[in-house]
């Protein structure tokens, strides 16, 4: 696996932000939305509910259940995906996360464990949910930004088929500071997978901002994206999108995390001593 010089120095610079999806949470065992979408099925009585991917089939509960579907659903949902007993300071791919101290994480991800991961090794941090949350941060703390949601807000929650539009507008408050931020610094996208048609949309809207700066004195830096496995299509879309494909071929997509943050977290503290 070959990691850009480029993303190693941005790291070690602390210029670097990291962007992490549902893939890391999946590394501590917990469900992708698979899960979440045949509880749904299985609440609707849907023979065919492997037809439609969780936002639909989340919007469609809610219209069926008016009154009481939200809560019931986020209550189930906060307790799949925060189960007893799950030591948080046994992920290798956490600890490495913390360690390579970036000062901004977007995480599309509803649950706390890139919260817990920080509190568990002492690290101050921020949660940020909504703008009053951008307000007075400390030099020291790590911004984590609930880009879709926080289980401790509700209303946060980016769920529905309507949500999900309504968040790539990249029109909020939060989606203008992304903005911002991806002209600034370069993005590091983790657990993702390109089958899902909300990160090509936001891959996607990102592009659209970045050709508005293709001056070179203006063009925004690379970004990169982790893939699990080599995919000839997929790699020569991002490249023309402007992120640069990072293949971690392992047995399995924990395996290739755990192998790239341990590579980027070697390189950057050779780096660092060199």
């Amino acid at each position: 696996m070959k990691i850009p010089e480029a993303l190693v120095s941005a790291v070690a610079a602390r210029k670097a932000i990291l962007f992490a999806g549902a893939g890391l949470s999946c590394s501590l065992g917990l469900p992708l939305f698979d899960v979440l979408e045949a509880y749904l099925g299985k609440q609707l009585d849907l023979k065919d509910w492997n037809d439609y991917d969780f936002p639909i089939l989340a919007e469609y509960f809610l219209l069926a259940r008016q009154g009481t579907g939200r809560n019931e659903l986020l209550r189930w949902m906060q307790e799949v995906w925060h189960p007893d007993g799950l030591d948080i300071s046994r992920s290798r791919i956490h600890e490495r996360i913390v360690k390579l101290n970036f000062p901004v994480i977007y995480t599309t991800n509803y649950d706390s464990w890139i919260e817990c991961a920080f509190a568990a090794r002492g690290r101050a941090f921020r949660k940020v949910i909504g703008v009053s949350d951008l307000v007075e941060r400390k030099p020291d703390e790590v911004e984590i930004i609930k880009f879709h949601g926080d289980f401790d807000d509700p209303d946060s929650i980016v769920l529905t088929e309507s949500s999900f539009l309504s968040r790539m507008s990249l029109e909020g408050p939060l989606d203008i500071r992304l903005r911002a931020d991806s002209l600034a610094r370069p993005l590091l996208f983790v657990g993702y997978s390109l089958s899902d048609p909300n990160i090509r949309f936001l891959l996607f809207k990102l592009q659209e901002l970045w050709e508005q700066h293709s001056e070179e004195k203006n063009k925004p830096p690379a970004s990169y994206i982790v893939m699990v496995e080599r995919n000839a299509v997929q790699e020569r879309l991002l490249i023309q999108r402007g992120v640069h494909p990072i293949v971690a071929e392992a047995d399995n997509a924990t395996a290739a995390l755990q192998m790239f943050f341990e590579t980027l977290s070697d390189e950057v503290q050779a780096q660092s001593a060199g």
